[in-house]
């Protein structure tokens, strides 16, 4: 199982449409929690336009999050202007597949975005889909996640090293 990224970005903001189109990448999966709005619900500036502005370019966007607080993760879709699930039990398939389906473009043309590795990444892997990892907004997480952090961060540091090798051959 490829627990590895296809890329690696410090914030969803820098994910450009230069590199979404060299990817041939038309539709966004986005992760809620660390990804688009802190674990106290604040949305940091930028990613409101940064949005917008792909979806002028024809962007595609979904939200797939595993939070099963709706209220938290519609009033995020609605800010945005786009479809949501919620309680998506990544990185099992079925969440994935839902979005999918609803997006309606095929799997190589969508890219799932998030910040953890063992949701994001791995489900959107198994699914054949192209995974952004993202750095978290905040270091404050749910429990669950700050116990899986110190082993996210060891995959990290040997993704930077494999992709920092394979650029100097």
């Amino acid at each position: 199982m490829q627990i590895y990224p296809k890329a690696y970005f410090e914030k969803v903001q820098d994910i450009s449409i230069e590199f979404l189109n060299q990817h041939h990448i038309k539709a966004l999966i986005l992760d809620v929690d660390n990804t688009l709005i802190d674990y106290d619900k604040n949305m940091p500036e930028g990613i409101e336009q940064w949005c917008q502005n792909l979806k002028k370019q024809g962007i595609t966007f979904y939200i797939l999050s595993n939070s099963n607080q709706k209220e938290k993760v519609e009033k995020v879709a609605k800010i945005l202007d786009v479809p949501y699930s919620y309680f998506a039990t990544k990185p099992l398939k079925r969440g994935f597949k839902k979005a999918i389906q609803e997006i309606g473009e095929e799997k190589e043309n969508i890219a799932v975005v998030g910040d953890q590795i063992f949701t994001d990444v791995i489900g959107g892997n198994r699914c054949h889909l192209f995974s952004i990892l993202v750095k978290p907004i905040a270091e404050k997480d749910i429990l669950a996640t700050k116990i899986k952090r110190p082993l996210e961060n060891f995959v990290i540091k040997k993704y930077i090293k494999t992709v920092e090798n394979a650029r100097q051959k």
